[in-house]
């Protein structure tokens, strides 16, 4: 059974920074696209970015390029998300997904969404 467990939530101020993280396991994907997306309140679930396992190709959301950095241990199974300059409309429930279909952009996942999903981590910003 697939399990991702999201980390790294919490409170903080406009301007401020955050890491979090996602530990997957109970799969066995040679190749697999790993990421965030996030659902603010009263909104429906957006992408934020993904990753490729195979070649660290990386995807944004036009709204967090600049200030969002994703990374990956492939090892571990571990994708991170540093989060900078924050803002109060960065907040939201940040979901980690995967997914064994790693052919497409990120334009793809953003729009279609993984096949597996964590429960989510709180991320709030406060003006």
């Amino acid at each position: 059974e697939v399990q991702l467990v999201e980390l790294g939530g919490g409170l903080v101020q406009a301007g401020g920074s955050l890491r979090l993280s996602c530990a997957a396991s109970g799969f066995t994907f040679d190749n697999y696209v790993i990421g965030w997306f996030r659902q603010a309140p009263g909104k429906e679930r957006e992408g934020v970015s993904c990753i490729r396992s195979s070649d660290g190709s990386t995807y944004y959301v036009d709204s967090v390029k600049g200030r969002f950095t994703i990374s990956t241990d492939n090892a571990k199974k571990t994708v991170h998300l540093q989060m900078n300059s924050l803002k109060p409309e960065d907040t939201a429930v940040y979901y980690c997904g995967v997914t064994p279909r790693a052919y497409y952009s990120g334009t793809y996942y953003f729009t279609y969404g993984m096949d597996y999903w964590g429960k989510g981590t709180l991320v709030t910003v406060s003006s």
